[in-house]
């Protein structure tokens, strides 16, 4: 029985990990409406609303695990 709760509680740690990794990614990602010519040393944003994507799957999926990793240790609480 010990085996399970700390079975769960690992693979919260684990998840909670890979979310953390995958959000980390997500922050830093350059928006597609943002360019840099190298030329003028000049960033130009053009956004256009219906273009704009906020957020990848990787930072939703990242989102998801955080929220089950801490979700598990209450579960593990009560195995």
């Amino acid at each position: 029985m010990s085996t399970h709760v700390t079975l769960v509680s690992l693979a919260g740690n684990a998840l909670g990990t890979i979310g953390g990794l995958l959000l980390f990614v997500e922050f830093f990602q350059l928006p597609s409406y943002v360019t840099y010519e190298k030329e003028w040393d000049n960033w130009n944003i053009q956004v256009s609303p219906s273009d704009v994507q906020q957020h990848s799957a990787a930072g939703r999926l990242g989102a998801v695990m955080i929220a089950v990793a801490f979700a598990l240790p209450p579960v593990a609480t009560l195995l």
